[in-house]
């Protein structure tokens, strides 16, 4: 998997808290933009995440390149639906070459792991076969496994990367979309460190865990109202 910040919005978080600012500022944007200071910037936006006022972290976008990610992967992504996907499509690519991810809980089972590789390989086959015989890709990919990799674009402003990574990091989340979201969270803290350290569970904000079993970060909430 492969994860590139292809374009950002430039100086993310100066809009973001100069937004923010210009709320309660009689002065022009472009005076506001001048009168934040780096530590400015940063205290106004995690008291924006803190407080829940996240309209201003929609004028910050990020573009982003994901390689080699599963089918099966990439179905769980697009429910993020404040977002844009450019994804490859099978129905005009032929896929001649055999890419596809294979999970760490059947590379671990010698006697899974053989027969997982040949069913792709087969099913790669027949599709090929398919293809060759005039069959539309469009019908004939429905052999293909979700394993296969995809390539995509995504677009995200800074809102919707806080909401998703609140998901997408938990670590009972798929390992494959928490692997994507981490690499994007990497991508984002460069260019906007202190939005990026804020790219994390929902349960740091919560501090407890709203899922009936907890993974062992916070306690449940039902933990919490017992130990009180």
């Amino acid at each position: 998997m492969q994860v590139r910040l292809l374009r950002y919005t430039p100086d993310p978080e100066l809009i973001i808290a100069a937004a923010a600012r210009s709320t309660s500022s009689p002065e022009p944007i472009q005076e506001v933009l001048k009168s934040l200071s780096p530590q400015n910037v940063a205290r106004l936006i995690k008291g924006l995440i803190a407080a829940g006022h996240l309209s201003p972290l929609e004028h910050a976008g990020f573009t982003f390149s994901l390689e080699g990610l599963s089918r099966a992967c990439s179905h769980q992504l697009v429910r993020h639906r404040l977002a844009s996907y450019s994804q490859q499509s099978q129905r005009f690519i032929t896929l001649q070459d055999l890419k596809y991810v294979t999970p760490q809980s059947i590379t671990s089972h010698p006697q899974f792991r053989a027969r997982y590789h040949q069913q792709v390989r087969e099913a790669h086959q027949l599709y090929d076969e398919m293809v060759k015989a005039g069959i539309p890709r469009e019908d004939a990919r429905y052999v293909l496994p979700s394993g296969l990799e995809t390539n995509l674009v995504m677009t995200m402003n800074a809102r919707e990367l806080l909401q998703a990574c609140a998901l997408r990091l938990c670590p009972r989340s798929q390992w494959e979309i928490v692997e994507l979201f981490e690499r994007i969270k990497t991508e984002v803290k460069q260019v906007a460190p202190t939005l990026g350290e804020e790219l994390r569970p929902k349960c740091y904000k919560l501090t407890y865990c709203d899922e009936p079993k907890s993974c062992g970060l916070f306690p449940t909430l039902k933990e919490t109202a017992k130990a009180r």
